[in-house]
Parts: structure tokens; C-alpha cells; sequence
């Protein structure tokens, strides 16, 4: 679904990224992990188009995002792309339900359909009683879910999400990693993750290991048919 290919991406004298080569898979939960420095978020923002590579191609279902024009790769973004963040970056002055609608209400969904679809996967999330509440009165597991929500609310092609658990404790933090494969399995989301946790890495499809501004190693995991022991590939 997603074809990386080639790409490079300097910051003046620093060369971050030095050739990267990736497929990612529809319906896959991919982790991108390495030590600070390695390029992760730096990958994550050139596939999410906040930021253009100097040399390489980003390809969806074969269509170059860094060959459409602003207003087209602005809407492609929008539309076929889910943000979710450390720090969930809700707007404080809006309740759970709106901050969910604010991406479809910008692809000019109607009120009722963005209003709809939000209560809908606030409800998925166990979240439909706090449809009304602001960030401000809700935890911050709760704030994380309705960053997810708000993410897949014009029914991406992926979900780009950098360090999602960091800033939570244990409990949510389980429950905020089981919620990515929950997704993957209801409603066949792709998901790739930027994240030092090594309990969400050991669990998602593949993990991809940075170091230097290259891959160093891609390790895909799989389950027998005849158990459920995993094996690394």
C-alpha cells in the first residue's frame, strides 16, 4: 500500500536520512524503533507529508503524494492520513465530540456525517459518555483514545502516530496499544508507530529498527497455525 523508496533528507551539513527503502502493508501495525537521532520521526513526517524528502519517492496505492500540488496534497493528507501524537494536541475550548469532527468538518463533510461518524468511534473507544467533556476534564488515557478517534474520522489510509503512549502510565498505556490492534482487526486500519516502548514493539506485525539514518533491520512477526508462538522472520 505505502512504497518508501530512495529517500533521503538533510539538515544542512546533517545528513538524517541516507536511503530508505520500506513497503508497508495494508491492514499492517508496523513500530519504527531506534535510539534518538536514528531518523524515526524524521521518516514519520515525510510519509505523513509535513516534510519533503531531498531525494526519494513516498507512493499510496502507487500515486507520488510529493507530485501533487498544495491543495491537493493538503486534501490527501487530510482525508487519507491519521495524525496521533505524544501530547494529544486537542483544542482545549472544544468538547470531545467537536475535536473528533475537526478534520471531517475540514474535508467539508456535512455537520450530520462528521457528527455521526465521530460518535461512532467515541462509542468504539468506550467513550460516547464523554462526547461532551473537554480535554480539560477528561484523563489522560481518555485524551489519548479521542486523538486516536479523531485520526480515523474521514477513514484513512493509515495512521501515522509518534511516541502515542509516552506520556502515559501503564494501565493506559496497555490499553491504548491493545486499541491500535483492536482497529486492525474491526476495521482493518494500518498503523505505523514511531515509539521507544519496547512492550508495544515485541507486539505489532513488524518492527523496523533505525540506526544512523538507515534501516538496520526489519523483523516481521508471525503467528503458526498450530499455536500461537510467535517467530521472528
Amino acid at each position: 500500500m505505502i512504497d518508501i523508496k530512495d529517500i533521503t533528507k538533510s539538515f544542512g551539513a546533517l545528513q538524517v536520512l541516507k536511503g530508505i527503502n520500506l513497503h508497508i502493508g495494508k491492514k499492517e501495525v508496523v513500530s519504527i524503533v531506534g535510539p534518538s537521532g536514528a531518523g524515526k520521526t524524521t521518516l514519520l513526517q515525510i510519509i505523513g507529508t509535513l516534510d519533503k524528502p531531498d531525494t526519494g519517492s513516498v507512493l499510496f496505492d502507487g500515486q507520488d503524494v510529493f507530485k501533487m500540488k498544495g491543495k491537493a496534497q493538503s486534501r490527501f493528507r487530510n482525508e487519507e492520513i491519521g495524525f496521533v501524537f505524544q501530547f494529544h494536541q486537542l483544542l482545549p475550548e472544544f468538547s470531545a465530540l467537536e475535536n473528533v469532527m475537526i478534520p471531517a468538518m475540514i474535508a467539508k463533510k456535512s455537520e450530520k456525517e462528521a457528527k455521526a461518524r465521530a460518535m461512532e468511534l467515541l462509542d468504539f473507544m468506550g467513550l460516547a459518555d464523554r462526547a461532551n467533556h473537554r480535554p480539560n476534564q477528561m484523563s489522560g488515557g481518555e485524551n489519548q483514545r479521542v486523538a486516536v478517534a479523531r485520526a480515523l474520522v474521514n477513514h484513512p489510509l493509515v495512521v501515522l502516530a509518534d511516541e502515542p503512549s509516552g506520556s502515559l502510565d501503564t494501565k493506559n498505556k496497555a490499553e491504548l496499544h491493545q486499541l491500535f490492534f483492536d482497529l486492525r482487526d474491526k476495521m482493518g486500519q494500518t498503523f505505523v508507530i514511531v515509539t521507544h516502548d519496547e512492550q508495544l514493539a515485541s507486539l505489532t506485525d513488524r518492527t523496523i529498527y533505525m540506526k544512523d539514518g538507515l534501516i538496520h533491520e526489519d523483523k516481521m512477526k508471525a503467528v503458526t497455525d498450530a499455536g500461537n508462538m510467535t517467530i521472528e522472520k
